[in-house]
């Protein structure tokens, strides 16, 4: 496994269970995005599982707060399995514990698409972010126009490092080209 993605899952399984301990759903949600975009970065499959598993506690806990020890008992456990390198271990409890979300609410399967879906409108925006064309990006990824373009339309990234020209200066520069 690479150490990347193991140090950043040992630190997302570490928060996510500080946060589940504290009982708010929101800072869950929090750490949603920010393993939903690490899916996207790398890739693999443990990225993305955990970006589901938590995608997935942010929505349960949201509705009932009861829940939680269970899902802190096999995070513990799922995290001193990657702090020691047993990988095998590690993704058996990941298993484990989607299985319990899924027993759980029904609507898995729709939690487990949103992310796929979310990490590749991510993917897609840093695509455009290199020159690629809106159209381009989202045809790589397989998914639509709009739903890239909704992303990128609502991130800062696509106009970093671009200065708007003064209105003055632009209006300037028109009548010496035209003297």
């Amino acid at each position: 496994m690479n150490e990347t993605v193991q140090k950043d899952l040992i630190d997302i399984i570490s928060k996510a269970i500080g946060i589940l301990k504290s009982g708010n759903p929101f800072e869950l949600r929090e750490l949603s995005n920010h393993t939903i975009h690490n899916a996207s970065i790398f890739q693999d499959e443990d990225s993305v599982s955990i970006a589901v598993i938590i995608y997935s506690l942010s929505k349960i806990i949201a509705h009932d707060l009861r829940r939680k020890g269970r899902f802190i008992d096999l995070l513990e456990r799922a995290g001193k399995f990657m702090r020691t390198n047993r990988i095998d271990e590690y993704r058996t409890i990941t298993k484990k514990i989607m299985g319990l979300i899924s027993s759980i609410d029904s609507r898995f399967s729709r939690y487990v698409d949103d992310v796929i879906t979310q990490a590749q409108i991510k993917k897609g925006s840093k695509i455009y972010d290199h020159g690629i064309s809106l159209g381009q990006a989202a045809s790589i990824l397989g998914i639509s126009q709009w739903e890239l373009m909704q992303y990128a339309g609502h991130t800062r990234t696509a106009d970093a490092g671009y200065e708007r020209p003064d209105v003055i200066e632009k209006i300037k520069f028109t009548r010496r080209l035209f003297e």
